[in-house]
């Protein structure tokens, strides 16, 4: 059943992109094998599919497709992700603040760890996980597609 499901995330996870307002035509590729940016070159968007408040910049990839992608969050202060999952590894860096991140399919502060500026997690496919946030936090996402977000109460989920 997750299976299926799946196929309907991945069609969402390129809303993501287009609900930032970012396309692949925007990104500083010309076709040359090489992507160079800075951060102030991102274009921020919201994000369909998390609660409102955090923002995504799409650095590479097209989220619905079976390709590399790398893409940013930016989590405002006290930022809660509800537990979830997801259908291909999650590899995650923290480029700024702190992300308490836990392993878990019910929500609990206490069972995070905070990752710090240059902490990184990696999680497996279907692995159920959350986290917080006590300070502004960015951070980078990066596998291979397609990427979605399943969550493990469907009242968590703003697309519904």
């Amino acid at each position: 059943m997750r299976k299926s499901r799946y196929s309907v995330i991945a069609a969402v996870a390129f809303s993501l992109a287009t609900t930032a307002g970012v396309g692949m035509a925007d990104l500083p590729y010309h076709g040359d094998g090489h992507i160079m940016l800075n951060a102030s070159d991102l274009k921020w968007g919201d994000v369909a599919s998390m609660a409102p408040g955090a923002k995504i910049a799409i650095i590479e990839g097209d989220l619905s497709k079976k390709n590399p992608f790398t893409f940013r969050l930016r989590l405002p202060a006290n930022y809660r992700i509800a537990p979830h999952l997801h259908p291909a590894y999650e590899r995650v860096t923290v480029l700024s603040g702190t992300l308490h991140f836990a392993h878990g399919d019910k929500f609990d502060r206490e069972k995070t760890r905070p990752l710090k500026t240059g902490g990184v997690a990696i999680m497996p496919p279907g692995a159920p996980m959350f986290g917080y946030t006590e300070q502004e936090t960015i951070i980078q996402l990066h596998g291979n597609g397609p990427w979605g977000i399943e969550y493990l109460n469907p009242k968590d989920d703003p697309r519904k």
